[in-house]
């Protein structure tokens, strides 16, 4: 199975510290947010990802080139898609990668995706697999309290599988983590350009029951801002 990291967003909200640094180098707890991702991954037997970068780039390339070349890491296989005119949002983002999420296989497996500038305690190990006929599972989390209302919905019925579906249609509602399990499948053309997000489509998935969901109860910080990284960083 491979890995899509998301790396490639400018941080705006953690500016000025993001002007210099790309957001998914800024440092939790002395180590670099990028770096618990690759750490986790590893941990759960999961060794070839892709990485997408576009805002300063080259720091992001160069400091995971070092950080394999340490024995901890020596299994993991990384290629770079870089968006060399600017970040192309999480569709568009998926998209360019797909291409080397895909090489090497006799038919389309799914991969994992991992938004870089989460903080999280998630086991990937703990991701569940795609039922038939369905293209994405998304982990999902309690609202936090700077995102009261929430992305979804999660139908749990008995003796089925957990449906993700629109806030409107479940009486609780929780946010994306920011980690999900996608077929190469979920995204489907036409595509009107090359800039898109993925939620059109996350919402063409729940509306043709294609999109599971399971819920996380551990730690999860979304570092979107210098208020939450001061706060994380106080608490370690």
């Amino acid at each position: 199975m491979k890995a899509l990291i998301f790396a490639a967003g400018r941080g705006e909200r953690l500016r000025p510290l993001t002007d210099h640094t790309p957001k998914p180098l800024i440092a939790v707890r002395g180590k670099p947010l990028i770096q618990y991702h690759m750490e986790a991954l590893l941990q759960a037997g999961i060794t070839d990802w892709v990485i997408n970068v576009s805002w300063l780039h080259q720091q992001i390339i160069d400091f995971v080139s070092e950080l394999l070349k340490k024995p901890h890491m020596a299994s993991a296989q990384v290629q770079f898609s870089i968006e060399t005119d600017g970040p192309l949002e999480t569709g568009g983002g998926m998209l360019k990668a797909l291409p080397l999420l895909t090489t090497g296989q006799a038919k389309p497996e799914p991969f994992v995706v991992v938004n870089a500038d989460v903080f999280t305690d998630f086991d990937f190990q703990t991701l569940q697999p795609l039922p038939p006929n369905h293209t994405v599972n998304l982990v999902l989390v309690n609202n936090p309290v700077h995102h009261p209302a929430g992305d979804f919905g999660l139908n749990t019925a008995p003796n089925q599988v957990p449906q993700l579906t629109l806030k409107e249609h479940a009486p609780a509602h929780h946010t994306y983590a920011g980690i999900g399990l996608y077929h190469p499948e979920f995204l489907q053309p036409p595509f009107e350009q090359a800039v898109f997000k993925l939620l059109p489509h996350l919402q063409a998935a729940i509306s043709q029951q294609r999109a599971t969901a399971q819920l996380h109860q551990g730690l999860w910080v979304d570092v979107g801002s210098v208020e939450r990284l001061d706060a994380l960083n106080q608490r370690g």
